[in-house]
């Protein structure tokens, strides 16, 4: 007789596993209703796995489209003198192409429910804040000014978080976050990439 060895999850579904969890605890109990213990309890791994995975409760949230932010802001301080409106566009338009339904999403649809409208007013601003420095300062190195790549980059980092709560409201099955992206950054033509 051999042995299977320890019984449990697979680690490769340990993320999405804690992630489901996570989100149906969120939607039972709300959001500071939930604790992590609670989330590996359900998921059925240990305290140390949901960590190997998230900094914090929020991450299972964001984590997706954190990654996602992180590669535009290097992709973006990479334009250099050079930058155009249109590659700050492309690169954050990658932030939301092919972007699939995910925790993000679920949060967003249902924030009252899950009790965590404050979290993610929170959380929306930090990223926020993160964008814009980026895009503005990759305005500024372009030769554009501070005040207008100060607005520029809020402009541009306001799109892209509105445009992905936007869809996630209408339901993550109408259209796609890139179509309601490529809308936003035309509702803000006024605001050319100018020197």
């Amino acid at each position: 007789m051999t042995s299977t060895g320890r019984a449990g999850r697979p680690r490769a579904s340990s993320r999405e596993t804690l992630a489901e969890a996570a989100c149906e605890l969120f939607l039972e109990r709300g959001y500071d209703a939930t604790s992590v213990a609670d989330i590996t309890q359900r998921a059925g791994v240990s305290r140390s796995s949901f960590f190997n995975y998230f900094a914090s409760k929020s991450d299972v949230l964001w984590s997706g489209v954190d990654e996602r932010i992180e590669d535009a802001v290097r992709s973006l301080t990479t334009l250099g003198r050079g930058a155009s409106g249109e590659q700050v566009r492309g690169i954050l338009l990658g932030i939301v192409r092919d972007f699939a339904p995910d925790p993000l999403a679920l949060a967003l649809r249902n924030a009252a429910v899950m009790r965590l409208q404050d979290e993610l007013v929170r959380d929306t601003g930090l990223r926020l804040a993160r964008l814009a420095a980026a895009v503005a300062e990759a305005a500024r190195l372009s030769g554009i000014d501070v005040l207008r790549a100060d607005v520029l980059g809020a402009a541009f980092a306001a799109a892209v978080l509105s445009s992905l709560r936007v869809w996630a409201e209408q339901g993550a099955g109408r259209g796609t976050p890139e179509a309601v992206l490529q809308e936003a950054l035309s509702s803000i033509h006024e605001l050319p990439w100018t020197r």
